[in-house]
């Protein structure tokens, strides 16, 4: 079978779908990714063949608050983000993603969630398609307007829209917003903390247990370790820097990630007792933490909670106050909103997260609910099966 994937063109929307295309690839099948060039190097490290389409983030990003005079990215008002992926991304994207589809004629296409060329390529193309979510379904106040955008461009070219065959999604029942009801078409599957070129779920013993458990073993009197993660967009030293200067106070030690721009000398920090490291996958980065603080992306949120880590979560902006409020909501961690005290009020929360046990307790019950969840295997032998 030929199984293309599109994506947005940033790290936090294609980095989830790498798990099923691998599992796609290791069953022998021809896969594919569409998106923008510059994520070549990532996919050949994966022995995946990447389909060049469209813009990065940063032209759609510029484009897009060009023409609305918002930046959707750090100010995510739903007609922003509409205009975003639904809007700019399908305009500079759509043509060339259909012609490079053609060539490659897939018999599935998977889109993440917030992609909207894929399901485009599928209509033109008449090819079935499944939608893979990254983390707690979206609210319709976003979808809604997404799709109702969107729509016009499907009409410019003759096209009509078909619903996705199958939605497939990786966040457990207990992280859905309260009301969800499970689509009739949810395929769920186990998400991933993401792995580097060549790493099975099954070969990372830490996937579906609790990294924890392994603190828990550590010599006595060993610092606590932290990590320090505000993904590859929203790493930037100006706001990490005083948070980390606070951190010090309060006696763990840290490890720190840079992003894809940034060096451990762009921050204004003593470096004892902090490890900098650059961009690393996070299942690496999981194995000898005791908690997590982050930005909240999707896929990080899921990943540290597939671990049964706790997390302190400061939201910076796309989707991550949804995930900011599921992780509040679930007791799974803490949500720091933004304020002139934020340095301050991560550090009370580092303090509560090691003091009261039934953070650690809430992200291992929703990490042995991931445990149960399909495998990718089994979500590929299923996908693969109902095409046959």
């Amino acid at each position: 079978m030929r199984i293309l994937f599109s994506s947005t063109p940033a790290h936090g929307h294609l980095l989830p779908l790498l798990p099923l295309a691998r599992a796609f690839r290791d069953r022998g099948d021809q896969v594919a990714v569409l998106t923008a060039a510059a994520f070549a190097p990532l996919l050949d490290a994966e022995g995946i063949e990447l389909l060049p389409a469209g813009p990065t983030a940063d032209v759609l990003f510029a484009e897009s608050g060009r023409r609305t005079g918002v930046d959707a990215a750090a100010d995510p008002r739903p007609e922003a983000v509409a205009d975003f992926f639904a809007g700019t991304r399908v305009d500079l994207t759509a043509d060339d993603a259909v012609a490079a589809a053609q060539a490659f004629a897939p018999d599935l296409i998977v889109a993440e969630a917030l992609d909207f060329v894929g399901p485009l390529v599928a209509a033109a193309l008449d090819v079935p398609f499944a939608t893979m979510a990254f983390g707690p379904a979206i609210p319709a106040e976003f979808t809604d307007g997404m799709t109702a955008l969107v729509a016009s461009r499907y009409a410019d070219r003759g096209l009509t829209p078909v619903p996705a065959r199958w939605q497939i999604d990786p966040c457990p029942d207990l992280l859905q917003p309260p009301g969800w009801q499970a689509p009739a078409n949810r395929l769920p599957v186990r998400p991933e903390p993401h792995q580097g070129p060549g790493t099975s779920a099954s070969a990372d013993a830490g996937v579906g247990t609790s990294a924890a458990s392994d603190a828990d073993a550590a010599p006595s009197g060993e610092r606590p370790r932290v990590l320090v993660t505000f993904g590859t967009h929203f790493s930037d030293p100006a706001t990490l820097t005083p948070i980390l200067a606070e951190l010090r106070t309060v006696g763990v030690d840290l490890v720190v990630t840079l992003g894809l721009t940034a060096s451990a000398a762009d921050y204004d920090v003593a470096s004892d007792g902090i490890t900098f490291a650059a961009f690393t996958p996070l299942a690496e980065l999981l194995h000898d933490v005791d908690l997590v603080v982050t930005h909240g992306g999707a896929g990080t949120t899921l990943g540290v909670l597939a671990r049964g880590l706790p997390l302190v979560v400061v939201p910076q902006g796309a989707d991550q106050f949804l995930q900011a409020a599921v992780v509040s909501a679930t007791g799974t961690g803490i949500a720091v909103q933004p304020g002139p005290d934020v340095p301050e009020t991560v550090a009370k929360a580092v303090v509560t997260l090691r003091t009261d046990p039934s953070y650690t307790e809430s992200a291992r019950t929703v990490a042995a609910q991931i445990a149960t969840m399909p495998t990718q295997a089994d979500v590929a032998a299923h996908l693969s099966a109902a095409l046959s």
